[in-house]
């Protein structure tokens, strides 16, 4: 791409109340850049110089604890900012960002957040939007993983994944993006065995399809009443 233009992040709801002046500045002052699957867009500890836009595809963010075990934190899908470090007082990143698939990305140096912040303040409005969604969402991941079981942590899970990215099929919500049962027990604070018990428990009883890097959830009610505890475990 030479030139970027507007219609890249017109009708995205990050962008709502800016003017076709406004973001065609904003686009200009972009870069893309295209990130293969498996390869990281920032790593933990790393100077922020930059942060994101995904415009196609989507990331896996990943925290390494300290015993240097990997937990999935979230999915970045398409519209979303990531690597906003000086939003939170940084200057490294907090995590890695690895691509789940290809993507394509805007990325803006760190530089002129501050500038963004004076100049398009409904725009920092919604990224602080985003941010406070986000504290939020792990808020409630820490309440699942010290209240819920194991089997309901799972399923709330996969039914966060289908709200986020499900595509339509004959079989059901697929899963729009090669996830495997180690990512979802890393995601669940769980164990590989133990998602792939669930996962062929929910098969056999007609909830989910699974495969090779592919989950169909299949009866999206019945596992959310599963996830909510309101039904007989698997």
């Amino acid at each position: 791409m030479s030139r970027l233009d507007r219609s890249l992040i017109s009708g995205m709801p990050l962008f709502q109340g800016l003017g076709p002046a406004e973001l065609d500045r904003m686009v200009g002052q972009a870069r893309s850049l295209r990130v293969a699957k498996g390869q990281p867009v920032f790593e933990y500890e790393q100077e922020a110089h930059s942060f994101f836009l995904l415009l196609d595809g989507h990331v896996r963010v990943v925290k390494i604890t300290p015993d240097g075990q990997e937990v999935i934190v979230r999915y970045i899908s398409p519209g979303e900012l990531m690597g906003i470090a000086h939003a939170l007082g940084r200057t490294t990143y907090p995590a890695n960002a690895i691509a789940a698939i290809d993507c394509v990305l805007l990325a803006w140096p760190s530089q002129l957040w501050a500038e963004f912040a004076a100049t398009y303040p409904s725009f920092i409005a919604n990224a602080y939007k985003t941010v406070g969604e986000r504290l939020q969402d792990a808020h409630a991941r820490v309440v699942q993983m010290s209240t819920e079981q194991v089997d309901q942590r799972v399923a709330h899970a996969l039914l966060k994944l289908v709200k986020q990215t499900g595509k339509q099929t004959d079989d059901g919500l697929l899963i729009d993006f090669p996830i495997s049962r180690q990512d979802i027990a890393e995601m669940t604070g769980t164990t590989l065995h133990t998602v792939s018990r669930l996962l062929a428990a929910w098969e056999e009883k007609g909830l989910v399809k699974s495969g090779r890097q592919k989950v169909t959830v299949v009866e999206p009610h019945r596992l959310l009443m599963l996830a909510e505890g309101r039904t007989p475990k698997a």
